[in-house]
């Protein structure tokens, strides 16, 4: 009897435990990081059959927690990461016994023969990589009209919030509920266009998709290198930061890093409670906030209110001269082939696809599993030559880059004289996206279904402080994070 009501006062503990509380609980001795593995794994053997969040757990994560443990008790933690469980989602490489498969049966037995930057970092720091984290097949670049969430391997993953009623977000989907759902403390996604910021939104969690060159791409199964970027998920504003501390790195092997500014920088030293006081914020509701429901344009108007009275200087009506740009996937269509057929070239010889060729063959041959939405932007990829040598893709960037900087972000920036601008929910995450620019996902309410609303803070390039601060400000302020209300089957 003792023990299970321990067993629910921890599991009631643990729920949107944050990295700082799991540290003061590690260095007491109240915890060791095995417990702490050991609750996780028990609230995704209790709640993930629902969700479908959680792909596969590292079989090692538990001997990983035990040795980081006498490593504390011997020499003292790495960082605030040393013994914390992180999720990472399933295109990102890890050298160890999990897999690597873009949620892809086609790739369901790869292994990594290296870990990526990102997992590099994080053992450096102690993190546990705890599991791999459901996505949206190919993260959504495999055909038009899939279901956010959804791939061959790892099924539907639905929303903590509403299973079945509220859509998940993608592609970190996986990341987004598991996250949400407290079975782990934080995670990694990745993002191209909206797949940090969509699946914070939706579940109600802090979501930082940086500057693209911040954090190393290599090791990450590819879309487009203009706009691939990992980013941190998490429940606060400070664990988020805290986790991008590790992430952040120049990396010889990625040359964008070498743009990177920020070096040793502590982001956490931006949590500042009074961060919006003083600044310039412009609202960008026209061409964006009409995308959402009615219900979801009040939550919206709530959360601008909130900001009128935090000190900040909110100008409600600004325009992005390119939100009604005739915007197109065309870059990623081009950049995907190349990018993907060098990381598949890499693989572990067993793995028989070489390139977006096979793998479109192979999808051809297993079709009842592979194709429930078919694969036609896999083959309008495929047509390219693989060379960047076409003049459509030169005008396809060009077009891009001009409309998201010089008619975009900074033309908005430097007319309005602004420090930051707020997008309704992750509309708008396009634009930021395609000019390489950093956002930042905060909890904004939630419908009076339950179903998650969040805002989007955005800035120039490496204005990931700035970003911080007004993001956690509004946090503080309003606290709205609630956590799901999950029951077992």
């Amino acid at each position: 009897m003792e023990d299970k009501k321990l067993k629910k006062m921890n599991e009631e503990w643990l729920e949107e435990a944050t990295i700082t509380q799991i540290q003061e609980k590690l260095e007491s001795g109240e915890l060791t990081s095995k417990e702490l593995v050991l609750m996780y794994l028990h609230r995704i053997a209790a709640y993930d059959s629902q969700l479908h969040s959680i792909i596969e757990v590292n079989p090692d994560a538990l001997q990983i927690a035990e040795a980081l443990d006498a490593e504390r008790n011997e020499s003292g933690p790495r960082s605030r990461l040393h013994g914390i469980p992180i999720l990472l989602k399933d295109n990102i490489d890890t050298n160890d016994k999990m897999h690597t498969s873009a949620g892809s049966l086609a790739l369901k037995n790869s292994i990594a023969l290296h870990d990526s930057f990102v997992a590099e970092q994080l053992r450096k720091a102690g993190a546990i990589i705890l599991g791999k984290t459901n996505m949206t097949e190919w993260a959504n670049f495999i055909a038009i009209g899939m279901k956010s969430g959804y791939s061959s391997r790892g099924g539907q993953v639905l929303n903590p919030y509403g299973p079945g009623r509220f859509d998940v977000g993608g592609s970190s989907s996986g990341s987004g509920a598991a996250v949400a759902a407290n079975f782990a403390t934080a995670a990694v996604g990745t993002e191209t266009s909206g797949s940090i910021l969509n699946p914070s939104c939706q579940n109600s969690l802090v979501g930082i998709k940086p500057t693209v060159g911040l954090i190393s791409r290599r090791g990450i199964i590819p879309i487009a290198h203009t706009q691939d970027t990992a980013g941190p998920m998490a429940r606060t504003v400070e664990d988020a930061a805290i986790l991008l501390n590790s992430l952040c790195g120049s990396d010889e092997k990625d040359p964008i890093t070498k743009t990177n500014p920020f070096g040793q920088t502590d982001f956490s030293e931006y949590l500042l409670k009074q961060g919006l006081e003083g600044k310039r914020v412009g609202v960008a509701v026209k061409g964006f906030i009409e995308l959402l429901s009615e219900e979801k344009q009040k939550v919206i108007q709530m959360a601008v209110d909130i900001l009128k009275s935090s000190g900040a200087d909110v100008i409600e009506t600004i325009e992005i001269p390119s939100a009604k740009a005739n915007w197109k996937y065309d870059v990623l269509t081009y950049e995907f082939k190349p990018d993907l057929n060098a990381y598949l070239i890499s693989l572990h010889p067993s793995i028989p696809i070489k390139n977006l060729t096979d793998l479109i063959e192979f999808n051809k041959n297993n079709e009842e599993k592979m194709l429930k939405y078919g694969q036609a932007v896999l083959i309008e990829s495929d047509e390219t030559s693989g060379s960047l040598t076409e003049a459509a893709y030169i005008e396809a960037l060009e077009f891009d880059l001009y409309h998201s900087k010089k008619q975009g972000i900074d033309f908005a920036l430097e007319k309005y004289g602004l420090d930051a601008i707020v997008f309704p929910s992750e509309e708008g995450s396009h634009i930021s996206a395609k000019a390489g620019y950093p956002s930042i996902a905060v909890p904004a309410g939630y419908t009076t279904e339950g179903e998650p609303v969040g805002i989007t803070f955005a800035g120039t390039a490496y204005s990931e402080p700035l970003l911080i601060e007004v993001a956690y400000a509004f946090e503080q302020m309003t606290k709205f994070r609630k956590a799901p209300v999950l029951e077992r089957e």
